[in-house]
């Protein structure tokens, strides 16, 4: 199953967008599940249900700094990195969906969780490993 399928199925369980993106990844990154879902909970909903940044956004943001997220407060370097990807995947998502934000983007929608965001879910989850592919490329 690939991770936007265990992405989506997550969601589909009841998991929040948050939860979906970021528990996906971090279990093969040396988080557990558990905790995982647990980090990323506060973040669905656009920040606590407040519909601020999308959960999705977030959660990918997450996964961006658990693998290139500093431990040294002197390493510049996995910073900069950290924050560049933070706002590739940013400038990506918009460019899909115009904007990042969680009330604008369910505007006009109505339905199940799933029905609002699974998409969103879903494009998170490929322009995430888009990112990704092209950072390890680029490492190497």
């Amino acid at each position: 199953m690939s991770k936007v399928e265990q992405a989506l199925k997550c969601f589909e369980d009841g998991f929040s967008c948050s939860q979906a993106v970021f528990a996906t990844y971090a279990k093969d990154l040396g988080m557990d599940y558990e905790t995982a879902l647990k980090v990323s909970q506060a973040f669905g909903g656009g920040m606590g249900g407040m519909q601020g940044e999308c959960g999705v956004v977030t959660g990918a943001y997450m996964v961006i700094s658990l693998i290139h997220g500093r431990t040294r407060a002197e390493d510049s370097e996995a910073r900069l990195t950290t924050f560049r990807l933070v706002k590739e995947f940013s400038e990506r998502f918009k460019k899909v969906y115009g904007t990042t934000v969680c009330k604008e983007l369910l505007e006009g929608k109505s339905g199940s969780h799933y029905d609002m965001c699974a998409d969103y879910v879903k494009n998170a989850c490929l322009i995430l490993e888009a990112i990704l592919k092209e950072e390890n490329k680029e490492t190497k």
